[in-house]
Order: structure tokens, then sequence, then C-alpha cells
């Protein structure tokens, strides 16, 4: 079992930045696949970014691509959403999940995510 422990969100204005964290319990973090999903009242949870396991491969949403950037440090169990230039269309509860099924191939449906953590919300205010 692995748990997933999320901080950083709050509110900014358009056009600041946030940084989110993510925390993870286990000693096998390095083979998961991780994910920052968003979820907007009435809109369904999306992909907003993923990162395989080494790092070397990530995927971003075209909505934010340009604006965030995740990253992973394996030796402290730890994925980063770095998210620049907010627009207030990224507010809603972001959410970081684990795939323990591949280490270096991202899959983007919820479903397919084994592990999640308790969500962070993020507001931008126009």
């Amino acid at each position: 079992q692995v748990q997933l422990v999320e901080s950083g969100g709050g509110l900014v204005q358009a056009g600041g930045s946030l940084r989110l964290s993510c925390a993870a319990s286990g000693r096998t973090f390095s083979s998961y696949v991780m994910g920052w999903f968003r979820q907007a009242p009435g809109k369904e949870r999306e992909l907003v970014a993923a990162v395989s396991g080494s790092g070397r491969i990530t995927y971003y949403a075209d909505s934010v691509k340009g604006r965030f950037t995740i990253s992973r440090d394996n030796a402290k169990n730890t994925v980063y959403l770095q998210m620049n230039s907010l627009k207030p269309e990224d507010t809603a509860v972001y959410y970081c999940a684990a795939d323990r099924t591949y280490t270096e191939y991202i899959r983007r449906q919820t479903i397919n995510y084994d592990y999640w953590g308790q969500g962070t919300q993020v507001t931008v205010s126009s």
C-alpha cells in the first residue's frame, strides 16, 4: 500500500505561480508512473501531467503545456508540479496519483491509477 500526501495548494492571482508537492510512502516509488490530476466543480477529473519512474518521460495536457512542469525526486519519494502563468481556469482540486502497472509507459485514464492522495485546492483569482 502506498500513501500519497499533497501539499502546496492555495489562492493565487492570475499570472502567479504555485508549486505542488506529493510525498509518497513505501520503497517502490521509483517503479511507479506518477500523475497529477485535477477536478473542477461539475467537471470530470483530468490528467494534467505525468512522469515516468525514471523521470525521462513526461506527459502534459494541451491546456498546461509550456506553463506547468512535472518532476520527481526518487531519493525523496516526492513528485512536484510547478505551475506558472496560472489562469482562473486552472482552479480545481489537484490530486497526486500512482500507476503501479508500468514504470516507463504513461497511461492517461483515472482508472489506470491505483493510489491517490487526498487532494489540494488551487484557486486562481482573476
